[in-house]
């Protein structure tokens, strides 16, 4: 997959990988959560909002902000995934990328090599969203919904 970087990943300077590190960690409770960040960071709460409004224009970061348990709220959530051959890759990951509803998406090396995660606000809104991915696409959506939930805290440093 190709995807153009107006900041190249090897050319992330320390207070962008500050920045990173740290906001995986989560904002703290208080009234100003982005300047106590900023504060920690050494930065003024204006280049901390700068800098990551950079990185989410420049596709370094897909996406900030926080993340709701879709079932408690009364929502739907399910683990799908694609064969998607390798010609018709960056297409449909721009297809599929385009639903609101997809709220992750992964590259895998494997025959399903396209996986990512459906978030819907009513339970049988999946199986809409499926069908739609589908006619999109063109391909079969494997859909994979939830039997049990682990949690695992997963924090990639930069």
């Amino acid at each position: 997959m190709t995807t153009a970087y107006a900041i190249p990943p090897a050319e992330l300077d320390a207070a962008d990988r500050r920045i990173i590190n740290r906001l995986q960690d989560g904002l703290p409770l208080v009234a100003s959560p982005y300047a106590a960040v900023a504060v920690e960071l050494g930065l003024s709460e204006g280049e901390l909002l700068y800098r990551l409004e950079r990185l989410l224009e420049s596709g370094v970061l897909s996406r900030f902000g926080p993340m709701y348990h879709a079932e408690r709220l009364g929502g739907g959530l399910t683990l799908a995934a694609l064969a998607v051959p390798e010609r018709d890759y960056d297409a449909v990951v721009e297809a599929v990328n385009a639903f609101p509803e997809v709220a992750h998406n992964y590259r895998r090396e494997h025959r399903l090599n396209m996986w990512f995660v459906l978030a819907t606000e009513a339970p049988e809104r999946i199986a809409q969203v499926i069908a739609e991915i589908e006619a999109a696409t063109g391909l079969p959506v494997f859909n994979m919904p939830k039997q049990e939930e682990f949690h695992v805290r997963l924090h990639l440093p930069v």
